[in-house]
């Protein structure tokens, strides 16, 4: 629960501070034992809810062999089937939802840009726990009641916006609600409204950051002291990039909109080492992505969720195709961390035999003077062979010397971090494309 409310703190001057008791909800306190009650009972019912009220469940739960009465204890989960984002589509647009249209509250969609669009619905109790959920991140990022909060997440059937936003409003916060886009109007806002808490894409924000400069506006001299980035993967050379840029602090919020939505799991600012998952929400597993076998705690692999509150759109062991590991507590002890996830299953590129993620790209160009944190990779084919391009913006007034001093070690820093040759293009400032939502970083056209 929410204590009343306080009077905005400064959190640049409480760096490392742990978040005030008082502010802790019930679940951020409690013991792992009991927690652990906790979801085996809602683990139960949610496979009960599924089972008795989703054909596709039913048919699959028959399939393997089990029934939500075989799950006695926690690990019991792994006999049960996985949820895929094909699945979603294969029952576009309402053929997972557990309840009757009627009691579903809003529905949310995802873009369909590589197929049918995976359709999601909220009751009135699921869209209150994801406010609860989110409020409670921004909590853990430093957020307090009487702080404003800029939203430069998309509104509409994108989840990122609508989530942040009632969740800001649950903390106790003033939400300011930006969207993406009219990016020189951002600047103004920020400038004139003074918010300290902003929530966008970290790729956007470095879009924001650049118009800040090119107006001629000092970014680390305004009033923001946090900034909570999610929605993509970043790195930590990303982290520190903004950080030094704009003066705040940058932390990672984690969610899908297939689990929930943002607020499954978040970093704590005062600790900055990985996301606390809300295990009192939703159940974590890391399995094999090739084997499907579970993982141990501190093995990396494919992240899955269940839901364990969830009344609309329960999902069991969904793959989300994020790469990371879970990790013991440290903010929040009992409850266990993700690590920053810096990969996709499907985001990964094989080149000539070697896995090639875009954020490892991304680490070597944030730490190469010259450049701006600007990128695209390029995929074509030459001749029978697979070459891949890394365009990068170059810093303006960086002159020939420096952009081909630049290139060469980016070049080496791929070949020498990475293990595979590339070639690397300096290009004019700001011509490439800029994001204003979730950034697009590849554009394959081997075999076009």
């Amino acid at each position: 629960m929410i204590s009343e409310p306080t009077a905005p703190v400064d959190v640049r001057a409480r760096r490392g501070e742990p978040l005030p008791a008082q502010l802790l909800d019930d679940a951020e306190r409690m013991p792992r034992e009991e927690l652990e009650t906790l979801q085996l009972r809602r683990l139960r019912q949610t496979l009960r809810h599924a089972y008795d009220n989703v054909g596709l469940y039913r048919k699959k739960f028959d399939e393997a062999g089990v029934t939500p009465d075989d799950c006695r204890t926690l690990a019991d989960l792994a006999r049960f089937p996985f949820t895929t984002k094909a699945d979603l589509r294969d029952t576009y647009p309402f053929g997972m939802f557990a309840v009757p249209m009627e009691e579903v509250r809003r529905v949310h969609a995802s873009s369909g840009t590589t197929g049918r669009p995976t359709v999601v619905g909220y009751t009135e109790n699921d869209l209150s726990a994801w406010a609860d959920v989110v409020a409670r991140s921004i909590r853990a990022a430093g957020g307090r009641p009487g702080h404003k909060v800029h939203i430069s997440y998309g509104y509409g059937l994108f989840t990122g916006g609508l989530g942040a936003h009632y969740g800001a409003e649950r903390a106790g916060c003033t939400v300011i609600p930006a969207s993406g886009g009219m990016t020189a109007r951002q600047v103004q806002i920020i400038q004139d409204f003074r918010p300290e808490i902003i929530m966008v894409t970290p790729s956007y924000m470095l879009t924001l950051l650049d118009e800040f400069e090119r107006q001629g506006v000092d970014p680390r001299a305004t009033s923001l002291q946090v900034g909570i980035f999610g929605a993509e993967p970043w790195t930590e050379e990303m982290r520190r990039e903004i950080e030094e840029r704009m003066n705040i602090h940058a932390v990672d919020i984690y969610g899908l909109s297939e689990v929930m939505g943002p607020g499954v799991a978040q970093e704590c600012v005062d600790t900055k080492d990985g996301l606390h998952v809300w295990e009192d929400h939703f159940l974590p597993e890391i399995v094999d992505p090739l084997t499907d076998d579970v993982l141990s705690d501190g093995e990396s692999g494919e992240l899955v969720f269940t839901s364990l509150s969830k009344e609309a759109l329960p999902v069991i062991r969904y793959r989300t195709r994020d790469l990371t590991r879970l990790l013991p507590g440290t903010a929040r002890p009992a409850l266990r961390r993700i690590e920053k996830i810096t990969g996709r299953c499907d985001d990964m590129i094989i080149l000539r035999g070697v896995n090639v993620f875009p954020t490892q790209i991304e680490e070597v160009v944030l730490r190469t003077p010259g450049v701006a944190p600007h990128f695209q990779i390029q995929l074509s084919t030459h001749g029978r062979m697979d070459h891949m391009t890394v365009r990068v913006e170059a810093e303006p007034g960086a002159g020939p010397e420096r952009r081909e001093a630049a290139s060469r070690a980016i070049a080496k820093g791929v070949k020498d971090g990475v293990g595979v040759s590339v070639e690397v293009a300096i290009v004019e400032p700001e011509s490439l494309e800029r994001s204003l939502g979730k950034l697009r970083r590849v554009k394959d056209q081997r075999g076009k």
